[in-house]
């Protein structure tokens, strides 16, 4: 009966300790992954910005309120992407001034691990983009290095440099800081006079932008709880002269925008943990305490039959 018992209990131990590294890896990385089916609103401000109103056609300055919505497109969530699509609008709260600037930004990446896909009409204000690097998430697990991360104002990716560890909200995070180096974005065709140049007509005149984007990002999901823009854009004439800002800023989340990722982030690494540690720790330990149990049963011996003695045999008559 023992060894009836222990041999389904040996199978089944086996099975749990196999289980547990498939759970822990293949089974894993299947399940956790970004959704295709996103809608967020993520909000920044940014205090004593500078910025050129080509409506007064002159420099203002004043704190902005940048609103970023984000919601995927379900309907090209297939394989292994996402598609998501962000507006994002930025207002002048200071000088009653809104949408001093509107930009979509269509996208397309792994889900699996957040690295860019070309597909599916990317785009940056209706103009097509070759995507790559990461693009809305790190991955999963994210490490102590350096990533590529694309940078939708100069439609290129750049390193984003670890740069240590960091505590927001009492969630452990990654900081990292990524440098964009200058990059003419735009070319426009403006009036001399508006630089005051002794030129008649309208002169060339080069958008250029560098900045610093800085990530806290929760290491189990890859998403970023913080982040911060420090964004520094000129117009400069085809000599290489500096003539006027065109947008200076440092944008970050809002109190109220880092305590709901932080919230939501420490819910989906708590599902990841769960996926990827706690079921397989569970099946590995289960499986070896009912593989050994099963083994035990096979191996006890039986209990040895007393043997008795046969009667004497009748002596044989003369």
């Amino acid at each position: 009966m023992r060894r009836r018992l222990g041999i389904p209990l040996i199978a089944l131990g086996a099975f749990l300790v196999v289980l547990a590294p498939l759970v822990r890896y293949p089974v894993a990385d299947r399940l956790v992954q970004a959704p295709g089916d996103q809608y967020g609103i993520t909000k920044l401000a940014a205090e004593n910005a500078t910025y050129f109103s080509v409506g007064d056609l002159k420099v203002l300055t004043g704190n902005l309120d940048i609103t970023v919505t984000t919601r995927g497109d379900v309907s090209q969530a297939t394989g292994d992407r996402v598609v998501w699509d962000q507006f994002t609008a930025v207002d002048d709260i200071t000088n009653n001034k809104q949408g001093i600037s509107l930009s979509e930004f269509r996208s397309a990446f792994n889900k699996y691990n957040g690295v860019g896909v070309n597909c599916c009409n990317a785009n940056i204000d209706k103009v097509p983009v070759t995507l790559e690097g990461q693009i809305y998430l790190f991955p999963f697990g994210v490490e102590k290095k350096t990533y590529k991360v694309f940078n939708s104002s100069t439609k290129k990716a750049y390193d984003a440099v670890f740069v240590g560890e960091d505590t927001i909200g009492g969630l452990p995070v990654y900081k990292f800081e990524q440098k964009v180096p200058p990059t003419v974005v735009d070319t426009l065709d403006a009036p001399a006079s508006l630089f005051g140049m002794p030129e008649t007509g309208n002169v060339k005149v080069d958008r250029v932008y560098d900045g610093v984007v800085t990530y806290w990002v929760e290491p189990t999901t890859g998403a970023p709880v913080n982040q911060q823009q420090q964004r520094h854009e000129v117009l400069k004439t085809a000599d290489g002269v500096e003539r006027m800002p065109a947008f200076i800023a440092t944008a970050k989340f809002t109190p109220a925008t880092v305590d709901a990722q932080v919230a939501t982030v420490r819910a989906s690494a708590d599902q990841v943990r769960l996926i990827r540690t706690t079921i397989p720790l569970a099946s590995l330990v289960l499986g070896v305490v009912v593989l050994a149990f099963g083994v035990l049963l096979t191996r006890a011996r039986r209990p040895e039959v007393e043997q008795v003695p046969d009667e004497a045999a009748p002596e044989e008559s003369e």
